[in-house]
C-alpha cells in the first residue's frame, strides 16, 4: 500500500525523531548505515520532507537532517502524504483517479463497498497516529530497522 519511499522515509522520522535531542544533526550517512537503507535514495526522500518544513537540512561537512516540528505534531497521516500524496487516500483500488467516495460522478468499483469502510478506518488512524506515539513503540532502533 505504501511505497518503499514512504516506508523509509517512516522509518527515518521514527529515527530522527527517537534521538535525545530532536534538534541535534544526523548525517544522511549515517542515518542510512543505521536503518540500513540506500543513501542516495533516503536522501531524496529527507529533501522532500524537508522541502514540507518537517524535517530540517543543513548542508555541509556539518550538515545533516534534525526534527524542524515536534514530533507530536506530526501524524503517519503527514507523513504519507508529503512522501506519496493524498492519492494513496483518495484512490480507487481498482481504476486510475479517485475513488467514488471522493468523486461522485465515478462508478464504483467491484470492491467499493467492502473498502470504503477500511479506507475511512485507515486514514483515522493514519491521523491518530503521531510520531511521538511511534516512537515511544520503537523504543529502539532494532524496531524500526526491521
Amino acid at each position: 500500500m505504501l511505497s518503499n519511499s514512504c516506508r523509509y522515509g517512516i522509518r527515518a522520522i521514527i529515527y530522527l525523531a527517537g534521538k535525545k535531542s530532536v534538534k541535534e544533526k544526523t548525517g544522511i550517512k549515517q542515518i542510512g548505515s543505521d536503518l540500513d537503507l540506500p543513501t542516495p535514495f533516503l536522501g531524496k526522500i529527507l529533501q522532500q520532507l524537508a522541502k514540507q518544513k518537517i524535517l530540517k537540512s543543513m548542508k555541509g561537512p556539518h550538515g545533516g537532517f534534525s526534527m524542524m516540528k515536534d514530533p507530536a505534531s506530526i501524524t503517519l497521516y503527514d507523513i504519507v502524504v508529503a512522501i506519496d500524496g493524498e492519492d494513496t487516500f483518495t484512490d480507487c483500488v481498482m481504476h486510475e483517479g479517485p475513488c467514488r467516495c471522493i468523486d461522485r460522478s465515478k462508478k464504483a468499483c467491484p470492491i467499493h463497498d467492502d473498502y470504503a469502510k477500511s479506507r475511512s478506518e485507515l486514514i483515522m488512524l493514519f491521523k491518530s497516529k503521531t510520531i511521538h506515539d511511534l516512537v515511544q513503540k520503537a523504543s529502539n532502533t532494532e524496531n524500526i530497522i526491521i
